[in-house]
């Protein structure tokens, strides 16, 4: 029993705004194609991520991840094979113009504007550069690609463009000794064991949820049945089930979902800072502490039932069992330490467990009634994220979605409401994640299927729940392994 009669409500509303928020998680791959700029003779290679690694004094130093140019070779994969090379200062510092002085292979840091990528790349090249690194005028990766109509694009040393940030920070380290780098793109491995646990984890929660919420719907219908047996005045309603703490999904709030869910990511893109994600982090730990003691004290009363069944008055809270007091505390500890802690490299596990057993209580107190409303606010919730994902570069100039997501203006590593786990084996590292409306929503209409194929005596192959969470199981696994959107934009200069 959770605390209150309302407490279980606030939690789901809570929930289903903020999964809206990270339907999609923004990602980036190191490969990408770009039909806006075609690969032309001499402007064809796939744009990959450089990792720039730094020697100062002949001490290893930094590492910074830049993208590669469409022209010029390609950027040895084996870090291995990559070459230490000595890195100077273009002077000119934007390298419209032959450098004063010869460079006898060293790798150039220049300054983007005032001339063309392929043009610095060539002035480089004729003045004995072996590379050129490109700091851009922004803090975002840029693709550096090929003028349609150019055609002298015979150049031979690769190009890397680097954020305005870590490129002043190269550029610093020029004035602290002698520099050298190394360029190199490692490969990243088709699948990483880290997405394999993604979907076990997406798949497994939908599975669990599903079957504690048709499992409490059977054992409402037997209650009711057993009232009604003694004579006592009920109806049966098999969604409501007759328990206080479900709430059923209208066709009204199902639009009204999506209106609220844009209306709060607007709000979060506006007013985004490291207060505005201190309170996400805030109402994530409530919710997050509500589910957790949720499914605790629904697996403990199993053993631990004279517990479970005995009540005392709490203020505000109303009537509350003997187990659920003593759940809280740990549920309150556990939610804290997490947020304490949630920028150390373990973290993930907690912001995990709080995810899941958030996401299983939601899917056991929310409810679609019938097939008519779980197909409004899943197509509903399709053109909210094409909206916001896609749509909104049109009036905001970017991604309203992916920039809330990356948790950009802040020192966050976006919102806290996805699941994440890190890849193990990728040399690029990193985190394979999902967001929580990737999981809850389609999980809400996988869980009605299960109670409706229970309620009408289905057989599980001859019913709509096996087929359903095969399909969620097949759409997920295409989800985490393309969800990698470009974060840089197509440019020539």
């Amino acid at each position: 029993m959770a605390m209150g009669s309302s407490s279980p409500e606030v939690a789901a509303a809570l929930l289903l705004v903020m999964a809206a928020l990270a339907g999609v998680a923004a990602g980036g791959d190191i490969v990408h194609q770009d039909d806006e700029a075609p690969k032309i003779p001499g402007c064809s290679n796939d744009f990959v991520l450089v990792k720039v690694q730094t020697w100062v004094n002949n001490r290893e130093d930094g590492e910074f991840v830049g993208v590669g140019a469409r022209f010029g070779p390609t950027i040895e994969s084996k870090e291995k094979h990559a070459n230490r090379t000595a890195l100077l200062l273009a002077d000119p510092i934007d390298c419209c113009t032959l450098p004063t002085a010869k460079l006898g292979g060293a790798v150039l840091l220049v300054q983007r504007g005032n001339c063309k990528f392929t043009t610095k790349a060539k002035v480089a090249e004729a003045a004995g550069a072996s590379a050129i690194i490109i700091i851009n005028h922004v803090h975002e990766l840029y693709k550096m690609v090929c003028d349609r109509n150019e055609t002298d694009l015979d150049i031979n040393i690769p190009a890397v463009l680097l954020p305005k940030d870590a490129g002043n920070d190269l550029q610093k380290l020029l004035e602290s000794g002698k520099v050298s780098v190394q360029l190199y793109s490692p490969d990243r491995p088709l699948v990483d064991t880290a997405e394999v646990f993604l979907w076990l984890m997406a798949v497994g929660t939908i599975l669990c949820a599903s079957y504690w919420s048709a499992w409490s719907a059977r054992e409402a219908v037997i209650e009711q049945e057993k009232l009604l047996k003694d004579g006592h005045e009920s109806s049966l309603n098999f969604e409501a089930g007759g328990s206080s703490g479900m709430v059923d999904i209208n066709m009204t709030s199902a639009i009204l979902f999506v209106v609220v869910a844009s209306l709060f990511l607007i709000m979060l893109y506006k007013l985004m800072s490291h207060w505005f994600v201190e309170l996400l982090v805030v109402i994530f730990c409530i919710g997050g502490v509500e589910g957790l003691q949720t499914c605790l004290v629904a697996l403990l009363s199993r053993w631990f039932k004279p517990a479970a069944e005995s009540f005392v008055k709490v203020p505000f809270f109303g009537a509350v069992s003997y187990l659920t007091l003593a759940v809280c505390p740990f549920c309150i500890v556990f939610a804290v330490i997490w947020a304490v802690y949630r920028r150390m490299t373990y973290a993930w596990i907690g912001q995990d467990i709080l995810g899941i057993a958030l996401i299983v209580t939601v899917i056991q107190i929310v409810r679609i009634p019938n097939l008519k409303v779980g197909s409004v606010l899943l197509s509903c919730s399709f053109l909210y994220d094409i909206f916001w994902v896609f749509i909104s570069k049109m009036w905001f100039h970017e991604s309203v979605m992916i920039v809330v997501a990356r948790g950009d203006k802040t020192d966050e590593d976006g919102v806290p409401m996805l699941l994440k786990i890190p890849r193990m084996f990728d040399p690029w590292g990193g985190f394979s994640i999902i967001g929580f409306g990737d999981i809850l929503l389609p999980g809400l209409l996988i869980a009605f299927a299960l109670r409706y194929d229970w309620a009408a005596k289905k057989t599980l192959q001859s019913g709509y729940f096996l087929w359903s969470m095969v399909a969620y199981g097949s759409g997920t696994t295409s989800l985490i392994t393309k969800m990698h959107f470009p974060l840089f934009f197509s440019f020539s200069m």
